[in-house]
Parts: structure tokens; C-alpha cells; sequence
């Protein structure tokens, strides 16, 4: 499966006091292309609760909901896929799991996790931080541009790239060889998600156009 575009990370308490599901959809709309629900500290009821309603959401617009770090959640929802970071359960063991339709995403932050996982069929690496963020504390390290175009010539998969990424350096993210932008605070603390996410969109359309 190809991943590109723009692709929402949730994060409730950026969302300026507004409902995620009214978040989510406005981004929806603007044309984001998957949506990741993260959610660190909700009980895991609330959670399934939380993810059932985002996939309600997403259903007629065609938008993957992919659920990070938890595959319980992911299996009981029937989420169209999961995001693992290399503290999680193991990429293979989630494959198993979730078998071959899933979409799986992996973290990748340093080069040897980047050519470990030239032995998986992942769907996605998740380049991570491109840009160093708060939202992004647990990471030994930014990637910066230089490093983004070291794993796009090492590396067989689609790569979304994620950390501190917004309307001023989404460019150069993508001529670095990003297929996806991810973006947390960009999006949820916007004022108006929908037409940031447009916007947004249409910069990532139009920088890939011109790399053609």
C-alpha cells in the first residue's frame, strides 16, 4: 500500500479545548489522508470507546485509522492498522497478529533500526524526529534533512516523516524524500484545522509535483 500525503497524529490535549472527533473531522475534510490515534494515558476502555468513534468518523471519507502503540485496541476496533515504536511489541509479532491486510507502520531512529527493517514488509517507516518537538520527548535525537535523505537511499519503504513539521519546512521535507507528512500540534492547535490542513496538503501536492 502506498502511504502518502498528510496524515494526522492525535493528541487531545493540543486540541484547544475542542472535542478530538470535531478535530479529526475538520482535518478529515481539509484532506488529511490517515489518521493516528495516540493516546498515552486513557484507560484502555476509553480508549477502545475513543477509537470507535474516530472510526466512525473516518468510514465515509475512506481514511485509515491507525492505532499507535496498542494492538488490543487496534484488534477490537478492527483499526485498518497499528503504529509500533521500537519499544513496543516487535514488528513481527504485530504482523502476525494482525496479518498481512494490516497497516503497519514501525519508528525508526537511528540508521541500524532503518536497515533492520529492510528485512520487514512494513507499509511504512516513521521517520522520527525529523526536527527536534515537545511533542516528541522519548527520542535520542532529530534526523534534520540530511539524515531524511540518508534513509530515503537506504530504504525500500514509505517513509513518513514525523517531529516539529508545519507549513515552513514541509518543502523541504518532502524533496528530501518524505512520502508522508505527519503532524501533531500543526493540526490539533490550529484554529481552523480544516483549512490548515488544506493548505498543508496542497504544499505537499505541489512540492512532489515539482520534484517530478
Amino acid at each position: 500500500m502506498k502511504i502518502s500525503g498528510l496524515y494526522l497524529v492525535t493528541d487531545r490535549d493540543l486540541c484547544l479545548g475542542r472535542p478530538l472527533e470535531e478535530v479529526v473531522l475538520q482535518c478529515v475534510r481539509g484532506g488529511v489522508t490517515m489518521v493516528q490515534l495516540r493516546e498515552k494515558d486513557l484507560p484502555t476502555r476509553d480508549f477502545v470507546d475513543e477509537a470507535f468513534r474516530i472510526k466512525e468518523i473516518l468510514a465515509p471519507h475512506n481514511v485509515p485509522l491507525i492505532i499507535n502503540d496498542r494492538l488490543d485496541v487496534a484488534m477490537a476496533v478492527r483499526a485498518e492498522g497499528v503504529h509500533v515504536g521500537q519499544e513496543d511489541m516487535p514488528y513481527e509479532m504485530a504482523r502476525e497478529l494482525l496479518g498481512p491486510e494490516a497497516i503497519i507502520g514501525l519508528s525508526v531512529e537511528n540508521e541500524s533500526q532503518v536497515l533492520e527493517a529492510e528485512g520487514y514488509d512494513a507499509d511504512y517507516l516513521g521517520v522520527s524526529p525529523i526536527f527536534e518537538t515537545p511533542t516528541k520527548t522519548d527520542t535520542r535525537g532529530s534526523w534534520g534533512l540530511s539524515g531524511l535523505a540518508w534513509v530515503r537511499k537506504n530504504s525500500r519503504h514509505n517513509l513518513v516523516a514525523i517531529g516539529g513539521l508545519n507549513e515552513t519546512n514541509i518543502a523541504g521535507v518532502v524533496r528530501s524524500g518524505a512520502d508522508g507528512i505527519a503532524v501533531v500540534s500543526a493540526l490539533c492547535s490550529a484554529p481552523d484545522p480544516e483549512a490548515t490542513a488544506r493548505n498543508l496538503s496542497l504544499l505537499i501536492k505541489e512540492t512532489r509535483d515539482q520534484n517530478l
